[in-house]
């Protein structure tokens, strides 16, 4: 009888979107770590996204699977472009490849001014209303999980993140150069990054993409969607 040699799951990198901690990625812990390496990138310590890149570039392993949600996605993307060698798939939940603009920008000022003034848990509140499906509003669960990796984030933490995500490069490029298997997913109600955003991303990459719109979901599709996101991410990781 010949041995069998068991082939050790490949280390996964999760990177949090703005505001978010770990606990982002809670619902799909327990199906994603059994037998494998889990890192949660550094969020919170740059104003840049490079820097945020170099910083988990440090920390990985020196070949990782890698999945972002959100501002996470855009961290992923600029991982893409300076270390692609790296990444062995990758993951693209409720982000877009497009960069920022005046128009973008400009709301994230006032949120920046506000949080500035003493009035982040405003900002908390006001961010709410736009992260989940107009459904999800009332769920108070929900809400608290929200607001609780928000206030662990806190305000000076939250403005580092918006002035790196505010100075992001655009990605778009960087599409057509990647080669490994990816996903993409978006919430159906998604208002921050809608389908049409990522539908952009898979197109770009095209080759090895795997697209999924998830209905009545918005921008948190790990924490709103958890019993259709989770399967799918181990689907993509093999």
């Amino acid at each position: 009888m010949s041995a069998v040699t068991m082939k050790t799951p490949e280390a996964l990198v999760l990177i949090p979107g703005l505001n978010c901690t770990p606990a982002l990625y809670a619902p799909q812990w327990p199906a994603l770590a059994p037998g494998r390496q889990i890192l949660v990138a550094e969020t919170t310590a740059d104003d840049t996204i490079a820097a945020i890149v170099e910083r988990l570039l440090a920390a990985a392993p020196e070949r990782f699977a890698l999945c972002g949600l959100s501002m996470g996605g855009y961290i992923a993307l600029d991982v893409m472009r300076r270390a692609p060698e790296r990444v062995t798939r990758l993951a693209l939940l409720d982000t877009t490849a497009k960069p920022p603009t005046p128009e973008t920008n400009a709301p994230r000022e006032q949120m920046i001014a506000l949080a500035e003034k003493g009035a982040f848990d405003n900002v908390v509140t006001l961010l709410w209303q736009k992260l989940v499906a107009p459904d999800r509003l009332a769920d108070e669960a929900l809400r608290l999980e929200v607001r609780a990796m928000a206030e662990a984030v806190g305000a000076s933490c939250f403005i580092r993140q918006q002035r790196a995500i505010m100075g992001r490069p655009d990605a778009r490029p960087v599409l057509a150069t990647i080669s490994v298997p990816t996903l993409v997913v978006v919430g159906a109600e998604d208002a921050i990054t809608p389908p049409d955003e990522a539908r952009e991303i898979a197109a770009g990459i095209g080759a090895k993409v795997r697209y999924l719109e998830v209905p009545g979901c918005g921008h948190l599709s790990t924490l709103e969607a958890p019993q259709i996101v989770t399967p799918v991410l181990l689907d993509w990781l093999g």
